[in-house]
């Protein structure tokens, strides 16, 4: 029987977080006459590239992920990269001021700063790991493209929490503070899928150390002088 890789296993997760997602919160992109489009009629064109660019970002990152790709066709990989780059760097900037855009309709300052932050963030780590690539430290590279991509999936994890659990109908500030939590938990989840097989071989040892007994005694003693 063939293993279970956890990759593919993570990867499954997300494609299905995601596909609720787009169901769940942004198929009014697609849906013309949809009743969401009198809340975003009076900021759609720049709501148009941040969906755009989004998709991209979306699309692109799982296969930044995969060791066959990359071997097998470099420059796709490559390709893929860098659209990935250019969709966060377009991405962020607009999803902040879309969210302070909203401001004008009664949203809350403290959601503008979120978006900031988490803009911030994504295109810090995006640009360390273009930075990386370029100088061809691939081992640095992939440890912070790793950390962008799950900064990225703070806006799928987020939606995804809120819907399936419902909390979204409890308030902007239930919304807020599980945006956060997603927010501040996606790098150091990110490190420990980075260190994930060094973090399940010190556990596979600690739990197969067993104390060495003692010496046992000789069976006959020494003779006395």
């Amino acid at each position: 029987m063939r293993k279970i890789n956890a990759k593919h296993v993570v990867f499954t997760a997300i494609t299905i977080a995601t596909i609720y997602v787009l169901w769940h919160n942004e198929r009014f992109v697609v849906q013309s006459d949809h009743p969401a489009w009198l809340r975003y009629e009076s900021f759609k064109w720049w709501l148009l590239p941040h969906a755009v660019f989004g998709s991209i970002v979306l699309l692109f990152a799982p296969f930044q992920f995969s060791d066959w790709l990359r071997g097998r066709y470099p420059r796709a990989h490559r390709f893929m990269g860098r659209m990935y780059v250019l969709g966060v760097y377009v991405l962020a900037p607009t999803g902040a001021y879309i969210q302070y855009f909203q401001e004008r309709g009664g949203a809350p300052r403290s959601f503008t700063i979120l978006a900031i932050v988490d803009a911030a963030l994504l295109i810090g780590t995006t640009t360390l790991a273009g930075f990386f690539a370029f100088k061809r430290k691939i081992a640095l590279h992939r440890q912070w493209a790793t950390r962008s991509y799950a900064v990225a999936l703070v806006f799928i994890g987020g939606r995804f929490f809120l819907g399936v659990t419902g909390a979204e109908t409890l308030g902007v500030e239930i919304v807020q503070a599980v945006i956060w939590t997603c927010l501040v938990a996606s790098v150091p989840l990110a490190d420990v899928a980075l260190h994930w097989k060094d973090i399940r071989a010190s556990l596979s040892k600690s739990t197969k150390r067993v104390v060495n007994p003692q010496p046992s005694l000789p069976n006959r003693l020494p003779r006395a002088a």
